[in-house]
């Protein structure tokens, strides 16, 4: 008669398929996330943050002057919307009418008609408007005013700014977690604040340690999570209900935006200095494994993830020498190369 296995003797024969199938995701994930494709775009000047439309199928690339407008399904530039000084961020209202667009040089944030393309008004902000974040409950939207020390809030009901509130420091990029609350990086107090839309208030400040000099922002509001990209090539992630600081992942180097893949369980950093793009996996909402360290392209910084299909879009150019320093620009970068402005898609 066959004698049944004991407890111990079942645990030895199925622990290394066990385990085999819990590492099994992330090494599929890293053999397929890679770039499929280079859009040459080309075109003169620096860039900053980018925006995607996934109902449209738009990105929306911020160029100095002007925002590009690309197609996602051809990898063309579909137009160009003109009529700006100096801009950073785009953030777009959740009814598909209006985007906004926060041009630093003019203190203004310019908003434009997504079907006709054309800027339709400008609303003065306070110093230095860089990142800029739509908030759906309240329909409002605020701009973060680097050299300001505040956000500026418009009522996208009316295009009309009805509040500027105080913050401890300058701010960096912003999320909304869609329950009427906005989270924001202060970069030089390395700090995570909460914002009150309702109350129009800072209601909580929490430090970031050991993060350096936070940029990037992403958001998982279903875990109550935020991801915070740092200096020293570290990931922050914050339970933004405590302030806890839960995990620190490593990221590349010179990281400027992140993302957060909710349906895929995936948070990004688009590293500048690496030319890397960082994924890493939500194990749990307290842990995270790198799934894949996808090369990019050097100057490849900020990013924009599409949520319906999980690619990823990032742009750079090709680059010159560095010009020497001037006391009004002590750090300056390097020259662009005229016509080798791209977008580097990633995807599996």
């Amino acid at each position: 008669m066959t004698k049944p296995l004991s407890a111990l003797r079942l645990i030895a024969l199925f622990l290394p398929a066990l385990l085999l199938a819990a590492l099994a995701p992330p090494l599929r994930a890293a053999e397929t996330y890679k770039v499929e494709a280079t859009w040459a775009l080309g075109g003169d000047g620096g860039w900053d943050y980018l925006a995607v439309d996934p109902a449209a199928h738009i990105l929306y690339i911020t160029r100095g002057n002007r925002v590009m407008v690309v197609d996602l399904q051809t990898g063309k530039l579909a137009a160009e919307i003109p009529g700006f000084e100096g801009i950073h961020g785009v953030a777009l209202d959740a009814v598909g009418k209006y985007g906004y667009v926060s041009d630093g040089r003019a203190n203004m944030v310019r908003v434009f008609d997504r079907g006709t393309r054309r800027v339709v008004a400008s609303i003065p902000v306070d110093k230095g408007p860089d990142a800029i974040v739509f908030e759906p409950v309240h329909q409002y939207v605020l701009s973060l005013n680097g050299h300001g020390n505040d956000a500026s809030v418009i009522d996208a009901a009316t295009n009309k700014l009805i509040a500027t509130i105080p913050l401890p420091g300058r701010p960096e990029f912003a999320q909304a977690d869609g329950k009427g609350a906005v989270f924001v990086n202060i970069e030089d107090k390395s700090e995570l604040v909460r914002i009150d839309a309702a109350a129009l208030k800072v209601t909580a400040t929490w430090p970031l340690a050991p993060c350096d000099g936070p940029s990037g922002l992403a958001i998982d509001p279903a875990h109550r999570r935020t991801f915070s990209v740092c200096d020293a090539k570290t990931m922050v992630v914050a339970d933004i209900d405590s302030g806890k600081i839960v995990a620190t992942p490593a990221i590349g180097d010179g990281p400027d935006a992140a993302g957060f893949d909710a349906q895929r369980g995936l948070a990004f950093s688009s590293n500048g200095q690496s030319g890397t793009l960082t994924i890493l996996h939500q194990d749990s909402p307290d842990k995270y494994s790198l799934v894949a360290t996808v090369p990019t392209k050097r100057g490849a910084r900020t990013m924009a993830l599409d949520p319906s299909t999980g690619k990823v879009y990032l742009v750079t150019a090709d680059f010159g020498p560095r010009p020497a320093p001037t006391p009004a620009n002590p750090r300056p970068w390097p020259t662009i190369l005229p016509g080798t402005f791209s977008v580097i898609v990633v995807g599996k």
